[in-house]
């Protein structure tokens, strides 16, 4: 029997929020992560994890840090809930659809409200 990846990642992404709020203890973690997507590879062996954190460029560049550096417990954490003979490579990313979306948002209601966009802004 073959496992969807699909399947895997669905599973991975709810586990993977589930340990970072309630067993990941990082001091550098200071704001809350969501965990917004995972894709994995075909073959299982690979899953990126997208997240989002509330704070500043450098806040979230240590958040991140801390969750590369607890990527192996969450790992050995998935493991155990998930009963995969083999749990994929885990390297979390910022999601930055999230921070474009905004951008998008905050230039549109520029537009309706008749102000005049930078050429900084249209980039």
């Amino acid at each position: 029997m073959r496992i969807r990846p699909e399947k895997v990642a669905h599973l991975m992404r709810r586990e993977v929020a589930d340990i970072l709020e309630n067993r990941v203890r990082d001091p550098r973690l200071t704001t809350t992560v969501t965990v917004t997507d995972v894709q994995i590879t075909h073959d299982l062996s690979f899953a990126r994890v997208y997240v989002t954190m509330l704070g500043e460029r450098d806040v979230r560049a240590g958040g991140l840090a801390a969750l590369q550096h607890a990527a192996g417990f969450v790992r050995r954490e998935l493991g155990d809930r998930l009963g995969l003979r083999e749990v994929p490579e885990i390297r979390f990313e910022y999601d930055v659809s999230l921070d474009n979306g905004q951008r998008v948002e905050d230039l549109l209601r520029k537009l309706e409200r008749g102000e005049k966009l930078e050429d900084d802004e249209t980039e």
